[in-house]
């Protein structure tokens, strides 16, 4: 049973999230069309008891988070205090070891810094939730790429390189800029990278990969070198793109692969995976980019700074990801079932969940659940209901 509302036209973004949800679990989507809300429905189950999914329920979204948090950066250029060509030790000094002096922010932001291996950065999973630990490895560690290359998703060490960044020129810890810069001037009900207690008790419990495939399950039911060692055999005969080495270091670390699934990782910021989200609060966010920065009078971004935040940086395949993202800063294609969606940008999460803007159609579409499993930046989940909005838009526009 979906609930919520559906604007006259927009029935089949509802009609979508039902036949998701009926494979159990919940979430959410909500939709803007030229600045106004026209879609916002909830449905099926919130936590392993059964209990029904609510209206500010909210859950954890994984990559969905590195939009919200680039658009933070995104508002510091904005104010004239950073520059997307800065180096980033102009800012975060420490960053300038073992060759890194160069990088620059604009790198960072489309994942050409050549830093993904996380793996490299940590012995056990445990020390992901340490912040000074993680930045502190970060500005000490040589490239395991050539910056300004070809991009290399970044799954991890995006959120701790953006995010030092942004506390760097600001001076507040994150999770109270975000506050004081999206969610308060934007009045959302529920957006959050290192939640407090309050907000983590409306969030939606984890359901377990159940997916044959799945990174957390893969990494448990195959010895991992074995893998790496097979998978660069055939790398080696069929000559293709696929490093199976560098994906392994861009996405697995060391020790539990399920503490990201653990409620207390919503404690502490980890911004390229851990916003804790309602899909209302991530379509009015992207409602006002699709709206040339401002909705209801509330601008987060002038229009100078976000054609240059939405400007394609790399059409070449990433590395990590094997396919064309056309990273943006901080942001990538939005997809739908039909492939590309011309023009529009934003960021998708492991798990299905995902947010995005589409000026030239004005919309908005945001969908978190509280499912697992799928690619590390979304799946058909989000696909289904971007097709669904788009299919909408396009027969009201007729």
């Amino acid at each position: 049973m979906i609930e919520g509302v559906c604007e006259p036209g927009f029935q089949p973004v509802g009609e979508a999230l039902s036949t998701l949800l009926e494979r159990g679990g919940g979430g959410a989507a909500c939709v803007y069309h030229h600045g106004v809300k026209v879609v916002d429905v909830w449905g099926g189950t919130r936590d392993h008891d059964g209990n029904p999914w609510v209206s500010d329920t909210m859950s954890m979204s994984f990559s969905t988070s590195k939009g919200v948090v680039s658009t933070l950066l995104h508002q510091l250029v904005d104010k004239g205090l950073l520059d997307y060509d800065d180096a980033v030790a102009r800012h975060w000094p420490e960053f300038a070891a073992a060759g890194k002096s160069k990088i620059t922010v604009r790198q960072v932001l489309s994942h050409r810094a050549g830093l993904p291996h996380v793996r490299q950065l940590v012995t056990d999973a445990e020390q992901i939730l340490d912040w000074d630990y993680m930045v502190d490895a970060l500005a000490s560690s040589r490239p395991r790429l050539r910056p300004g290359g070809r991009s290399a998703y970044h799954a991890l060490t995006f959120g701790w390189l953006v995010g030092e960044i942004i506390q760097r020129v600001d001076g507040r810890r994150l999770p109270e800029i975000i506050r004081s810069e999206l969610a308060g001037p934007l009045g959302l009900d529920g957006l959050y990278i290192g939640a407090p207690p309050e907000a983590i008790a409306r969030a939606a419990a984890l359901n377990r990969p159940r997916r044959r495939g799945s990174i957390s399950k893969a990494t448990k039911v195959l010895p991992v070198n074995r893998w790496i060692n097979s998978m660069s055999r055939v790398n080696r005969i069929t000559r293709g793109p696929f490093d199976p080495a560098l994906i392994r270091d861009a996405l697995i670390v060391p020790g539990d692969p399920g503490l990201l699934l653990e409620p207390r990782v919503m404690e502490v910021p980890i911004p390229a995976a851990n916003g804790l989200f309602t899909a209302r609060s991530l379509a009015r966010v992207y409602a006002a980019l699709a709206e040339g920065g401002e909705i209801d009078g509330v601008r987060i971004l002038s229009p100078e700074t976000l054609e240059q935040a939405t400007t394609v940086q790399s059409r070449s395949r990433d590395r990590v990801l094997l396919t064309h993202m056309n990273w943006r800063l901080g942001y990538h294609n939005a997809f739908s079932t039909r492939g590309a969606i011309e023009g529009a940008y934003g960021h998708y999460g492991y798990g299905g969940s995902g947010a995005f803007a589409d000026p030239g159609r004005g919309l908005a579409v945001a969908m978190i659940n509280n499912s697992t499993g799928g690619s590390p930046f979304g799946d058909e989940r989000i696909r289904s209901i971007a097709t669904a909005a788009l299919v909408s838009a396009s027969a009201i526009s007729r």
